[in-house]
């Protein structure tokens, strides 16, 4: 059984705080031999910044003072990847799951991730793809339009993950200027509303996203019954 949650707009500090409780009560169940209740969270952020661990701080192209007048804030987190912008009209999708319930390993995982995006965005007739060597989704892959529509980092730990994906819908694209986005200096940001040129309900395509991802799981956990 996969549950979900959606925590609507959420102060980042809260939601990583959250995040851990849940990661923590599903590594106490996998102690005591219950089987994890993996849960897929949904929500998104007010105006905020964060950083992988092996992430560069020269990629925020903002000192704090800066970053307090514009109303936002910056946070040093233990996922993978490099820097991002969270806000809002973005979806931010948070996997607390047992990779072992899916028979995944994490590159399998975070292209499963990927797949529900491109999904999602097949639904609009915007092409989505992966990009080699860099994970997240992707449009014009190889040519000077390059850009990208989603991010993904994530932790992993005992084949438990938190962290997870950040879905340009609605975004303004203008906090992506302030930073080398997860660390490319050469690629642009889009969001699903650019690619189709028109007012999209972030909602609504929250749901998408939530029944392609579920779905993708389920399938996942029935090959590996």
């Amino acid at each position: 059984m996969i549950l979900t949650q959606d925590w609507s707009e959420i102060d980042y500090a809260q939601a990583w705080q959250q995040q851990e409780d849940l990661f923590a009560h599903c590594m106490e169940q996998k102690k005591a031999g219950v089987p994890c209740e993996d849960t897929v969270v949904f929500c998104s952020h007010p105006h905020v910044y964060t950083l992988g661990k092996h992430g560069k701080s020269t990629n925020m192209l903002l000192n704090e003072t800066q970053l307090q007048e514009m109303g936002a804030s910056l946070f040093y987190t233990d996922r993978g990847g490099d820097i991002t912008y969270h806000g809002p009209g973005q979806i931010v999708c948070y996997p607390i799951i047992d990779l072992l319930h899916f028979n995944l390993g994490l590159k399998d995982y975070i292209h499963l991730l990927e797949e529900a995006v491109i999904r999602v965005c097949a639904k609009f007739d915007v092409v989505a793809t992966r990009l080699k060597g860099a994970t997240g989704v992707w449009l014009d892959i190889d040519t000077p339009k390059e850009r990208k529509i989603c991010a993904i980092g994530v932790k992993c730990s005992h084949f438990v993950t938190m962290h997870g994906l950040a879905f340009n819908v609605a975004t303004d694209l203008r906090y992506f200027s302030y930073i080398h986005p997860c660390g490319f200096l050469d690629k642009g940001v889009t969001s699903l509303e650019k690619e189709v040129g028109r007012t999209l309900d972030t909602k609504a395509v929250q749901l998408q996203l939530q029944d392609e991802l579920v779905q993708l799981l389920l399938k996942k956990s029935k090959s590996a019954v």
